[in-house]
């Protein structure tokens, strides 16, 4: 178990971590994600052995590591550019941590071929660096970054740089082998869609401190504040004066904002509220709906039929999916 206590880094005087704590439990893939500058690639960085902290703690399975070489931690290391030798060969880029370890020979070609195979790649060993695609080379680096069996796996913005569809399958795939191999991994991304896809946990980092740290549908259901779920993708955040307006009511004065989720949202004739459609846009199979309240923007529905724009339609919340703020 990972577990890292009050952390702090500052770079010329501004703190990029300021009292971080995170816990990444065995065998799991714990997602850090956050904002460009919010301190995720400074932790990861930290964690690694590859920045000190000015104060804090990192600790692997309740003994610190702060004084353990980076190539000592037995921590596995994947970038978003994936670092990759070009004048070696497939196999001589998966085999670099073994030979690290001092692990040669027959035993060796065997664990690059176990780890080709995990990967999709098998029969990939002589292959050049140059001629694999983007793909490739990830799964390559992600087999380098297994091969010497580390305890803990940091992965930085590992397919940042590769298009949707690509990284939408190999979301896929890593989740797959990061299970058969059980993995512990600490994923860091800015994205939203990546963080849910593959995490098993996912902790919110905004200025240097963790504001938020639950499991995907947790996170999503019950966010803890109105800037993570901003940050998350929720929409329909109104101010709680607006909500009243539509016979919404806070459950105190302390509630700030609300958020109405778009699936408590049905557009049906039986509905007990109005609102003129503001605009329509489909969105594969559904299409999003944007009706006006007189709230100053529009409240998102889903509906599986497009009404038209510029009609009245009836709607139907259900007020005990409200998700209510204080801050």
């Amino acid at each position: 178990m990972l577990r890292v206590t009050d952390l702090t880094v500052c770079f010329d005087g501004v703190p990029a971590l300021d009292g971080a704590n995170l816990t990444v439990a065995d065998g799991s893939v714990h997602a850090l994600m956050g904002p460009s500058g919010s301190g995720k690639s400074t932790m990861l960085r930290v964690i690694a052995g590859l920045e000190r902290p000015d104060a804090g703690e990192v600790a692997w399975n309740g003994a610190s590591v702060l004084a353990v070489p980076a190539h000592e931690r037995g921590f596995g290391l994947m970038f978003q550019d994936y670092a990759l030798f070009p004048h070696r060969s497939v196999a001589g880029n998966v085999a670099f941590g073994l030979r690290m370890q001092g692990l040669g020979g027959a035993a060796a070609e065997q664990r690059v071929a176990e780890l080709l195979d995990l990967v999709g790649l098998p029969g990939y060993e002589d292959r050049s660096i140059g001629t694999l695609s983007g793909g490739e080379q990830q799964r390559v680096a992600l087999a380098r970054t297994l091969a010497p069996r580390p305890r803990l796996v940091l992965l930085d913005e590992p397919i940042g740089a590769l298009d949707r569809s690509l990284r939408e399958r190999l979301l896929d795939e890593m989740r797959e082998i990061f299970t058969k191999v059980d993995a512990t991994a600490l994923y860091v991304t800015h994205d939203r869609d990546e963080a849910f896809a593959i995490a098993d946990r996912i902790a919110v980092i905004k200025d240097g401190k963790i504001v938020a740290d639950d499991d995907p549908i947790g996170l999503w259901h019950r966010p803890p504040s109105a800037w993570v779920a901003r940050f998350i993708g929720l929409e329909n955040l109104f101010p709680s004066a607006a909500l009243d307006q539509v016979g919404l009511a806070h459950p105190s004065p302390a509630h700030t904002s609300g958020i109405v989720p778009p699936e408590s949202i049905v557009l049906t004739p039986t509905g007990d509220r109005t609102a003129t459609v503001a605009a329509v846009h489909f969105r594969g199979g559904t299409y999003r709906v944007e009706l006006d309240i007189g709230a100053g923007q529009p409240l998102v529905a889903w509906s599986p039929t497009a009404p038209s724009p510029g009609s009245t339609v009836r709607f139907s919340i259900a007020a005990d999916r409200i998700i209510w703020f204080t801050a």
